[in-house]
Formats: C-alpha cells, sequence, structure tokens
C-alpha cells in the first residue's frame, strides 16, 4: 500500500511538471472536465500560510507558478491565470486543472507569447490583458488550451512609465478597460513644492476607465469611450451580479509629506490618502490629480498641487466620492462579488478585496497584504471591512522581504474561493471546512 502511494504521488507530480518541462504534454491530453467537488478538498497544513476565519481553511492549488496575477474559473472548474512579465522570463496564461477533487492541481498547461493582468471568460472566449492591448481566444467548453491563436480586441494601449497593468471587466455587451495614470500626480518631476499643470494632459488617454466593444477586433484606444476619469489607478475591477454596475478599488496618491512638508506630517502621509471602493458609471469624475481622498475627514480635498492645503474641498466638492475608503497604500489589486452557496449566508452579495501590500508607510508599519470582506446591503456597503485572509507577508512585511502578496480573486463552481500571489507565485482555493482540516 505504501508503495502504490508512492506511485500515485509520483505520477501525481509528473502529470503537474509535465506541462512547464515538455509544453506538449498537456496540449494533447483530451479535455477532461474538472472533478473539483467529486471529494473533500485537502486542506494544507497551516493553510499555506494564511490565517483564515473559524470553519475557513486553504489548499494550495499550485506553487511557484511565476507572477500570477488576476484569474478566473470556468463553470466546469478549470482555473486560468495571467501571469505577468518578468526579468528574463515571458509570462503567458496558466491553465490549472484538479482532477482528483483535493484542490491541488495536477493537470497544468501554459500559452500565450505576452504576460498580462486582466483576464475573464465570456461567451466562448477567454479575454486576456497584456500591458498595451486585449486578446481574446476561442476556447472550447471544458478545454484547457485555445482552439486557435488570439484575436486582438483591442491594441495599441499607453503603457508607458507607471501603472502599465491593465484590468478588464467583461459583459455581454461591454468591455471595461482600466489605463492608469502614469504618475503620482501629474507632475514629471517628484520634487517638493512643483505645480501640477492645469488641465492635466494625463487624463485624455489615461487615469481612467475605457469601453470598448467586445466582439469587435482591431480596436484602438480612439475607438472606445472614455467611460470615467480621474481614478489614478484601478487595477481592481468588477462587475456586481445583481445590479450589472460597474465597481473598482482604485490606488491613492502618494508622497504628500515628501513633497509637501510644510503641510503634511509623515504620519498623516502614511494614512492618507485614502484606497477608495468606488461605484462607477458613465461620465464620472473622481478627481485625480486635482483631488484625493482624506481617510480622517472623510472627503475629497484640493491637492497641494492644485492649490490645497490639506482641509479645503474646492473645485473637488463636485467630483464622485467613494462609497467606502481603507488606509493609504493598501494598494489593491483584486476585487469580488461573492455569489456562492458554500460560505456562511452573510458573506452572500458582498465584497471580496485584495491588497497587495504597501511600500511607503514609513514610520508607520508597511501595512496590507492582506484580502478583506466588505458585507454589502444591495448596491452598497453595509458598514466598513473586516479582515477575510492575512499572514501573506510572513514574518517580513515589506514589498522585497514578503513571501507572497495576493492580486486576484475567483470564485469556483462550488463557491469556495481561489486567491492568487504574484511574489512566491502561489495560489490557494479557500473552501468553508466547518472545522474540518
Amino acid at each position: 500500500m505504501r508503495q502504490a502511494n508512492r506511485s500515485r504521488l509520483r505520477c501525481a507530480a509528473l502529470a503537474l511538471l509535465a506541462p512547464w518541462l515538455f509544453p506538449s504534454a498537456a496540449a494533447a491530453q483530451p479535455p477532461r472536465p474538472s472533478v473539483a467537488a467529486a471529494d473533500p478538498v485537502r486542506c494544507a497544513p497551516g493553510n499555506g500560510g494564511l490565517r483564515l476565519p473559524a470553519g475557513f481553511c486553504a489548499a494550495i492549488v499550485a506553487d511557484s507558478v511565476g507572477p500570477a496575477r488576476h484569474i478566473v474559473a470556468a463553470p466546469n472548474g478549470d482555473v486560468f491565470v495571467a501571469i505577468r512579465n518578468r526579468r528574463g522570463a515571458r509570462g503567458g496564461i496558466l491553465a490549472l486543472r484538479d482532477t482528483t477533487g483535493d484542490g491541488a492541481a495536477d493537470v497544468a498547461t501554459r500559452f500565450g507569447e505576452n504576460g498580462g493582468t486582466g483576464i475573464a471568460l465570456r461567451a466562448g472566449y477567454l479575454y486576456f490583458a497584456t500591458d498595451d492591448a486585449v486578446l481574446r481566444y476561442p476556447l472550447p467548453a471544458g478545454s484547457l488550451t485555445p482552439a486557435g491563436p488570439p484575436d486582438t480586441i483591442v491594441a495599441g494601449l499607453p503603457y508607458e512609465r507607471s501603472h502599465s497593468a491593465k484590468s478588464i471587466a467583461v459583459t455581454d455587451r461591454d468591455l471595461f478597460v482600466n489605463i492608469g495614470s502614469p504618475s503620482n500626480v501629474c507632475t514629471a518631476r517628484n520634487a517638493p513644492g512643483t505645480r501640477g499643470p492645469d488641465p492635466c494632459p494625463e487624463r485624455e488617454t489615461r487615469a481612467g476607465i475605457w469601453r470598448f466593444d467586445p466582439d469587435r477586433t482591431g480596436q484602438r484606444q480612439q475607438d472606445g469611450v472614455r467611460y470615467a476619469t480621474g481614478i489614478r489607478n484601478a487595477v481592481a475591477l468588477a462587475i456586481h451580479p445583481t445590479n450589472g454596475g460597474l465597481y473598482a478599488v482604485q490606488h491613492g496618491r502618494d508622497a504628500l509629506s515628501v513633497l509637501w512638508p510644510d503641510l503634511f506630517t509623515h504620519e498623516k502621509s502614511a494614512e492618507t490618502p485614502s484606497e477608495e471602493l468606488i461605484r462607477v458609471d458613465r461620465g464620472d469624475d473622481f478627481g485625480w490629480p486635482y483631488c484625493y481622498h482624506d481617510l480622517e475627514l472623510g472627503r475629497k480635498v484640493l491637492a497641494p498641487e492644485y492649490g490645497g492645503d490639506g482641509r479645503d474641498a474646492g473645485r473637488c466638492a463636485d467630483v464622485e466620492e467613494p462609497i467606502l475608503a481603507f488606509p493609504g497604500h493598501w494598494a489593491p489589486d483584486g476585487l469580488l462579488f461573492y455569489t456562492g452557496s458554500q460560505f456562511p449566508a452573510r458573506y452572500r452579495g458582498g465584497a471580496f478585496i485584495a491588497f497587495h501590500g504597501s511600500w511607503n508607510r514609513a514610520p508607520m508599519p508597511q501595512d496590507g497584504y492582506r484580502v478583506v470582506f466588505v458585507p454589502f446591503e444591495g448596491d452598497a456597503p453595509a458598514g466598513g471591512y473586516e479582515d477575510f485572509a492575512t499572514g501573506f507577508a510572513g514574518a517580513d512585511v515589506s514589498p522585497r522581504g514578503a513571501a507572497h502578496r495576493p492580486v486576484g480573486l475567483a470564485q469556483a463552481p462550488d463557491g469556495s474561493l481561489y486567491i492568487t500571489d504574484d511574489q512566491g507565485g502561489r495560489i490557494w482555493r479557500v473552501v468553508y471546512a466547518a472545522g474540518r482540516r
């Protein structure tokens, strides 16, 4: 029996490694369906490093896969993960299948010639956003690999300088693309006392969300519609499952105390500006770079680059406010509305948000590096937020020292929750185990 178990483990390991060592191996396999709900998920010792609420546990789906960004789950339980490029290695799309139901992927393959962040399924296609384009792969039901090369839905998106990652959300009629700002506050020089250009030219092509036709190939940015503006960078993007609205969580600006030491202490700058959960409707203006949200004041204020003193609202009295605000510099990168029935009823209709983690909260401790849950009542949050998954960073809570940094979220067909990590390349599957380990 012990020898049989060892043989079975060796076979499972080879099945997982074969696509990486021999890329044709996975492609040659017939498209078997996943059996993700066939057997109980086997949670990892210590939940793979995560701290979760009572009754939950986590399996490690895959590990050391590279910079894993956003993730999407197919109806049969297969998952597709966007892998970013990194120095010396091209990213692409990682496809994973669990044929045993234990929570760990035992079949894996990769495709695509470029890395990216955004990924979504729609009407037999897999949409994938690189830093400068949105591609669409034909993906037959139950298949881990596309049926042919991708169509280019949108090309030539701006990506120079900062905030190049593109996140997407897709509906029956809409393809929404976040195009982040290339700067902190629309100034080319991050020097103390520098005033910002007015109007800010970056808002013409970046710092907003654009809407495109999801079925039309060969589009350029000018073929789309600037759906909303004044959004510094909204990597976390999702469609609400009941009202159909677009929601996002945007990264706030940096360096208030560095650039304006007469107005802001370092402690104030660590907590402000807020990271903002926003409901996005066509024509909305959220104010960047002229405005930012002050967590303590609970409202938008005028940026010092445009004449603000840290309290005056000025022209910012007329821009859109967030529906919920979080401490500064947590770096929100993933957003998911939960519709499953596996988790307790209080989670249904609420939002999970993955915070990648800060780099610039000194002299305060670095923070973020967590997934939080936001209860909703109808279209809006029902109060505040609570920690759901922590422990990603490990002992060294810092950008370079963290063991893991969460990014993407997806709901499995059985209602469990996938979480990706672009630092250690780990993917977890969180289940409601009701005490099972």
